[in-house]
């Protein structure tokens, strides 16, 4: 069985070449994507309270294999946005994907938000046939999300 628990400090870098090793392998390395945030080698300092939390997932061997968040998302009444769901490549086709929405969906109810939204892009065929799956419907992108270069948007009731 995977551990879950919530990220801390000591992740900051498995977790920053997690995300960016994935976008690197759908030609997402470029501006307008997280690759180039600063803020992604310390996103122990973004999450950790009430409305932002980062959870990593940990092999039999400790070692994070994948990862996922939620923050609140302002423009849209009772929201988290699903942030950052990564996997090593060892662990995907596995089914923890679906995993891990369910986890991360049952931490937003328990903070009190009714739905759940999130962006990705047509790159990531894997990952939009994922939500798609778990009831995520795709949405027009929302006005207020001007410098994405994100460009499919999904919405769930919770």
């Amino acid at each position: 069985m995977h551990r879950y628990r919530e990220m801390t400090e000591a992740d900051n870098a498995a977790v920053a070449a997690l995300v960016r090793d994935n976008l690197k392998q759908f030609n997402l390395d470029i501006p307008g994507t997280v690759y180039f945030d600063e803020g992604l080698d310390h996103l122990s300092d973004y999450y950790g309270n009430a409305e932002r939390r980062y959870f990593v997932i940990e092999g039999d061997d400790g070692e994070v294999i994948g990862g996922i968040g939620f923050a609140g998302f302002e423009p849209m009444k009772d929201t988290a946005e699903l942030q950052k769901l990564y996997l090593t490549d060892a662990a995907k086709g596995s089914g923890l994907g679906y995993e891990l929405i369910d986890f991360i969906e049952g931490r937003m109810r328990e903070a009190g938000y009714r739905f759940s939204y999130l962006e990705t892009h047509d790159n990531l065929q894997a990952a939009i046939h994922i939500y798609e799956k778990k009831g995520y419907k795709e949405i027009e992108r929302p006005k207020e999300v001007v410098h994405s270069t994100m460009n499919r948007f999904f919405l769930k009731e919770l």
